[in-house]
């Protein structure tokens, strides 16, 4: 449980970071205390939900597209959770968005998806190796 926690803090502070460095990822004003900070810790469950339970499922389909490109299929998985968390947060009503998805996808979108997902990841590795985080790319540590 406590496993979990940590990844829910370390997501948030990565979709900070992405949301302050591109562009194109929107969150909320996060200058006030209260409701604001709840929207984004809830951004940041979903996110871990999503990393947790739907991208295993995922990158184990695309192992033989990964095999072939060397693992940059990976690139394209995170740009992937980045939209699909950008859905939901908007039907959720909740403070994210990447680029203008939904309702349609332009290459702005897809490009500031790419590049998010990449810091997400980064920020991620970082901070898990930081804080101590027992599994870091799926490896115990």
């Amino acid at each position: 449980m406590i496993d979990f926690l940590l990844r829910i803090g370390i997501n948030a502070a990565a979709l900070i970071v992405a949301a302050a460095v591109v562009p194109g990822i929107h969150l909320s004003k996060l200058g006030s205390p209260g409701p604001e900070w709840l929207k984004v810790l809830a951004v940041a469950l979903i996110f871990a939900i999503i990393n947790t339970w739907l991208r295993p499922i995922v990158k184990k389909l695309s192992l033989p597209i990964s095999l072939l490109t060397m693992g940059l299929v990976g690139l394209v998985i995170n740009a992937a959770m980045l939209l699909l968390l950008s859905y939901v947060s908007g039907a959720l009503k909740l403070p994210f968005k990447v680029g203008v998805f939904p309702p349609k996808i332009d290459l702005e979108t897809l490009v500031a998806a790419f590049l998010g997902g990449l810091l997400v990841s980064l920020v991620a590795t970082v901070l898990s190796l930081t804080l101590g985080a027992k599994k870091v790319f799926g490896v115990r540590l």
